[in-house]
């Protein structure tokens, strides 16, 4: 190589090491410029859109990207955060639309491309506390992990609100349900359950140491609430996850952990079209149950309780366990009831007529194999079922369910076919009365658009008042003594396992006698032209109701089924629950479908860029 030559290539070499040194330096300054910007941190409240203790960190990322993020408080890593962009954050005064669970997190990677991002975390933080929180973005290419990933991390420390009202700290964990009001009505003292799971080392002393209090969402107060817990049910069995015979692991994960689960019921207050938060607070080992003090008593030897609150008072036979009495605590000179025909009961079905043996109610139990009381400040439950008599092919139960301060109780009853029987009458939803207790129903009529009031008294005896299944109240008044029983229909249901349900013309409707009640024909030839056709009732078959039943008393100068129209209303627009929890840590990472044949899981090959 000449002199010439050799010249050009130094030029040339220094050129490439100044342009390649350059480029490194630009990329150098690139990633440096690449810092996670915190545009703002706090300690929140719950509210009804949040509705926990937490950090909110609204972040700006240098560009737009692909994440994961991790949080952690004062060095322990959450389990689990809440990422959104700024664009999508939701009304705060309602419960959260959008929410990516842990299975979220383990079925599917998260495509979106964030910039401006809010990150929330569950922090149960203690006033004038001070927290060191650390938020760790990895930027990526793609949903999987590469090692050209890039981390960004930022702290900042946050000090919590002097003077905040928390709950006692010795309670280590709890859980949030938010109330939705949508009927627009105020709702006092609303009866409220929710069902909730625990881990068993958590779950240790239930029926003591729960407490629900609820948030007010201005004043962040709390108010403890009564409440009651019971049907606590335990599985406690654990997954197997020993390696196969040929020493391969089965499963990187449990499939299910052992669990406790339980019932809490609650008073909720929650305004009219509005949404509340109620935090359920448990796991505290040193908790003394708490009595609290509502109207609601029981008192008797099941099936044949005594069950009282401040608008009423309730009888149930000793036999049966089903409605007997009910008497209106501002008028205790009036009770309702019958007592005529064979066990004499109010309640009266489900029921069924199969030829030649005796037409047999839920109401004829002498004592019913299965019998469940639940005595609370805030329900009390009275359960029974047995086959009917009779007539062992057929099983039915009834359950009534009472609460504090309110003039209506729940009842909900059920029949199931276990084999075929050929029937005069299949019937259910059944109140029976003294004919002289009444001198009017009302009803509203679908078909007509329109309430019908008429004179019972005056009605021939056995002439039916027909109306529609799906009849959304009927009351029974008597117009001189200002007295009225409604029923409020909740829903029920016909349906079939091993054969579809076959209904000959069902239809509600009043009858009278020496009594006079309601009931459903659900197959009722008996009451047809043809009176003694029988329909068969197939094997699988399952009959069920559930309604309210209000016992009132109304003023002369207003519509006697004016209170029923009301708590109609009410009751069919119950409070919306929302629960929502916090992920614990020992919730894995990944998730394992158990499917039942091989195949695609529909995921293979998936873009999630979003």
């Amino acid at each position: 190589m000449n002199i010439f030559k050799k010249s050009i290539f130094k030029v040339l070499i220094s050129f490439l090491m100044i342009a390649i040194n350059a480029g490194f330096i630009s990329a150098q300054k690139a990633k440096d410029n690449m810092e996670l910007s915190v545009t703002k941190i706090e300690l929140g409240y719950p509210d009804p859109g949040v509705p926990f203790y937490h950090f909110k960190a609204i972040l700006q990322l240098p560009k737009a990207s692909i994440i994961e993020v991790e949080a952690a408080v004062d060095g322990k890593v959450l389990r689990a955060t809440d990422l959104k962009r700024v664009e999508e954050v939701e009304d705060l005064t309602r419960p959260p639309l959008a929410e990516r669970p842990p299975s979220g997190y383990s079925l599917s990677l998260d495509g979106t491309m964030y910039k401006n991002l809010s990150v929330i975390g569950w922090v149960k933080w203690q006033p004038g506390q001070e927290y060191n929180i650390r938020i760790t973005v990895r930027m990526k290419k793609t949903t999987k992990a590469a090692v050209d990933d890039v981390f960004l991390t930022a702290s900042s420390k946050v000090k919590a609100p002097e003077g905040a009202s928390v709950f006692d700290k010795a309670w280590k964990s709890y859980k949030s349900v938010v109330l939705s009001e949508t009927g627009g009505i105020n709702r006092v003292k609303e009866p409220t359950e929710v069902l909730l799971a625990f881990y068993p080392d958590e779950a240790q002393q239930l029926s003591r140491d729960v407490r629900v209090v609820e948030v007010d969402a201005k004043t962040h107060s709390l108010t403890e609430v009564p409440s009651q817990v019971y049907d606590i049910q335990e599985s406690l069995a654990e997954d197997n996850l020993a390696p196969d015979k040929n020493g391969i692991p089965t499963r990187k994960a449990p499939l299910w952990l052992p669990t406790v689960s339980a019932r809490v019921a609650f008073l909720a207050d929650v305004p009219a079209k509005s949404s509340r938060v109620f935090l359920i607070y448990y796991n505290n080992a040193d908790a003394m149950a708490k009595l609290y003090k509502t109207d609601l008593s029981v008192q008797g030897q099941a099936p044949g309780l005594q069950i009282d609150n401040s608008e009423f008072s309730v009888i149930l036979q000793s036999n049966s366990g089903h409605l007997d009495q009910i008497t209106l605590k501002s008028k205790p000179n009036t009770p309702l009831f019958h007592r005529l025909e064979t066990n004499g009961a109010v309640h009266w079905n489900p029921d069924i007529y199969v030829p030649p043996r005796a037409w047999t109610h839920s109401a004829d139990w002498k004592s019913p194999k299965g019998n469940v009381t639940v005595s609370g400040p805030v329900i009390a439950k009275s359960e029974v079922w047995d086959n009917l008599r009779g007539v062992p092919e057929v099983d039915a139960s009834v359950r009534y369910e009472f609460y504090p301060g309110m003039p209506y109780f729940i009842s909900s009853t059920c029949m199931r076919i276990n084999e075929t029987v050929n029937c005069l009458a299949l019937r259910n939803a059944e109140m029976v009365f003294r004919r002289e207790l009444i001198t009017h129903a009302a009803w509203y009529d679908i078909v007509r658009d329109s309430v019908i009031v008429y004179d019972v008294q005056n009605m021939p005896d056995l002439t039916d008042l027909k109306m529609e299944a799906d009849v959304p109240w009927i009351v029974f008044f008597n117009k001189e003594k200002g007295i009225a029983f409604a029923g409020i229909q909740l829903g029920y249901s016909n349906s079939g396992i091993e054969s579809p349900t076959r209904l000959l013309n069902p239809f509600f409707y009043i009858t009278g006698g020496p009594w006079i009640y309601w009931a459903r024909g659900l197959s009722h030839t008996f009451l047809s032209s043809n009176m003694q056709q029988v329909v068969p009732v197939l094997k699988g078959n399952v009959f069920s109701e559930k309604w309210a039943y209000l016992i009132y008393e109304f003023d002369k100068d207003s519509p006697p089924y004016a209170s029923a129209v009301a708590w109609q209303k009410r009751l069919t627009h119950p409070l919306r629950i929302q629960l929502v929890e916090e992920v614990d840590d020992r919730v894995s990472k990944t998730l394992q479908e158990v499917f039942m044949d091989k195949g695609k899981s529909g995921w293979e090959g998936r873009n999630t860029h979003k």
